[in-house]
C-alpha cells in the first residue's frame, strides 16, 4: 500500500481516520502540532504519542518536504523558490519583502489552463493540480527555511501574509485549496495564520465563488485587467464564459466582513488598457461594489509582446482612480534582478531539462 502525505488531510479528516481505528480523535491535534508548529519530519519524533500509534502512522503516512531545486535571492530581499515535486514537476513560491511585513506568494497548480495572454505561466500550459499537502508544504517549508521559535507571536513570524497569486488558478483546484486554507488558519494546531492575512486570487471563475465564500473567510482578489468585454476576452479567455457583467454580479453577492473590500487587480499594459477611457469605464463599473484597486504595471517577459506603460501613464491612471474616490495603489514588481515574472524560474528550469 502506497503511503499518503499526511498533509493532504484536514484535521477533521484525520480525526475521522483515527476514530475509525478506535483512537481518540484529539490525537489529531497532537499530530498536527508536531507537523506544523514543531516542524517534525518523522512520526518517531512525536514523543507524546504511544509507540503503537506512531508505528500505525508510519505504516500509512509520510511527512514529505518539497525539494528546493533552486532559490534565487534579489538585492531587494525577494526570495524566489523553485520546488521540485515528487513526480518531477516544478512549482514556485515567492517571499516578497514589504515596508512593514513580508508576504509569501504560493501556487495552487503546476502550470495553468486559463491561457491569459499576459501570463508566463500560461505559456507552459497546464500539467496538474497541486495536492493540499503540496500547497501547505510551500508555507511550511519556507517557514522551516526561515526558522523561528514555536512560541513567537504572529507579528514575529518570518512572514505574516499569504497570497494565492502564484502559478495556477486557485478556484480551479478549490477542494484542495480549501483543505490547505483550513490548515493554514488553524489557530490551535495548524500554521496559525489569520484569515485576514490570506488572500485568494482568481481570474473570475464565477461558478466557484459561492463555494469559496461559504467555506473560508479569507480575502478575495479578482484579476480584472480590462473595463470592456472585447479587451478582456482578448487578454483572458475566461471572459468568454464569464463576461464582466456576470463577474460583477457574482462579486456583488460575495460575503464580506464589516469594512472588508474585494481587491481588484488591474495589470496596466501599454496601449491596451491604460487610457483615460479605460479608467472612466473602470470607475463606473466598480461603483456598486466594495473594492480597492491594485494597479500592476506589466512585468515584461520574453514570451509576450505586451509592454509596460511609462511611469507618467501609470501615475495618471492612479490619480483618476483617486479623484473618483477609490482606494488604489500601484504594486511594483519585486525581484526584478532575478527571475521576476511568475513562472519564469520554472520555465528556465524546463529549458535546462527538456521533457523526454
Amino acid at each position: 500500500m502506497k503511503k499518503r502525505d499526511i498533509k493532504d488531510f484536514s484535521r477533521p479528516e484525520l480525526e475521522a481516520w483515527l476514530k475509525e481505528r478506535n483512537i481518540a480523535p484529539y490525537r489529531a491535534g497532537q499530530i498536527f502540532k508536531w507537523i506544523y508548529i514543531r516542524q517534525a519530519d518523522s512520526f518517531e519524533e512525536m514523543t507524546d504519542l504511544g509507540k503503537e500509534l506512531r508505528a500505525l502512522l508510519d505504516e500509512n503516512y509520510t511527512i514529505p518536504r518539497l525539494e528546493k531545486a533552486n532559490v534565487e535571492i534579489s538585492s531587494d530581499g525577494t526570495r524566489k523558490y523553485l520546488f521540485r515535486l515528487a513526480d518531477g514537476e516544478y512549482t514556485e513560491s515567492v517571499l516578497i519583502p514589504g515596508k512593514d511585513r513580508k508576504t509569501l506568494c504560493i501556487s495552487s497548480q503546476v502550470g495553468c489552463a486559463q491561457g491569459c495572454k499576459f501570463c508566463l505561466t500560461a505559456q507552459g500550459g497546464f500539467k496538474r493540480n497541486l495536492t493540499a499537502g503540496e500547497i501547505i508544504g510551500q508555507v511550511r517549508d519556507v517557514l522551516s527555511d526561515l526558522p523561528m521559535d514555536e512560541d513567537a507571536a504572529e507579528t514575529e513570524k518570518p512572514f505574516q501574509n499569504i497570497v494565492f497569486m502564484g502559478m495556477g488558478e486557485p478556484l480551479a483546484n478549490l477542494p484542495r485549496v480549501l483543505t490547505a486554507l483550513s490548515v493554514l488558519t488553524d489557530s490551535d494546531y495548524g500554521l496559525r495564520f489569520s484569515a485576514r492575512r490570506i488572500t485568494v486570487s482568481t481570474c473570475g471563475l464565477v461558478g466557484r465563488l459561492p463555494e469559496l465564500g461559504a467555506n473560508s473567510p479569507v480575502n478575495l482578489a479578482v484579476s480584472l485587467n480590462a473595463s470592456d468585454n472585447a479587451t478582456r476576452s482578448a487578454l483572458m479567455p475566461v471572459n468568454d464564459t464569464y463576461p464582466i457583467e456576470a463577474l460583477l454580479a457574482a462579486l456583488a453577492k460575495y460575503p464580506l466582513r464589516q469594512r472588508e473590500k474585494i481587491t481588484i487587480e488591474y495589470i496596466l499594459m501599454k496601449g491596451v488598457n491604460d487610457s483615460d477611457a479605460d479608467a472612466a469605464r473602470l470607475i463606473r463599473m466598480l461603483r456598486p461594489l466594495s473594492v480597492k484597486i491594485n494597479l500592476l504595471p506589466f512585468n515584461e517577459h520574453e514570451a509576450s509582446d505586451l509592454k509596460r506603460p511609462d511611469d507618467a501613464t501609470v501615475d495618471h491612471f492612479l490619480q483618476l482612480l483617486h479623484d473618483a474616490g477609490y482606494t488604489a495603489i500601484v504594486r511594483q514588481s519585486k525581484g526584478r534582478d532575478i527571475s521576476a515574472a511568475c513562472g519564469q524560474l520554472r520555465a528556465n528550469q524546463l529549458k535546462k531539462t527538456p521533457e523526454a
